[in-house]
């Protein structure tokens, strides 16, 4: 018991350190590089994004006065 209890931790501590035990991003530094830079394009287009779902980018057809509803 004793030895799966360190064995547990062993790994524990050494998950930290590493990270993920499937690496997202490449190992080759140019190649994680464009990655990253990809990435953070697609973060900064979530605004966008979000804006386009609940189409708050359409513009706004209302009268910007009141009218009485007759007809004039």
């Amino acid at each position: 018991m004793r030895k799966l209890v360190c064995l547990g931790l062993l790994l524990a501590t050494t998950a930290l350190h590493i990270g993920c035990v499937v690496p997202i991003y490449s190992a080759e530094r140019s190649i994680r590089a464009r990655q990253l830079v990809y990435m953070s394009e697609n973060l900064r287009m979530i605004n966008e994004i979000w804006e386009r779902i609940w189409f708050l980018d359409i513009p706004d057809t209302e009268t910007p006065y009141r009218t009485h509803g007759g007809v004039i």
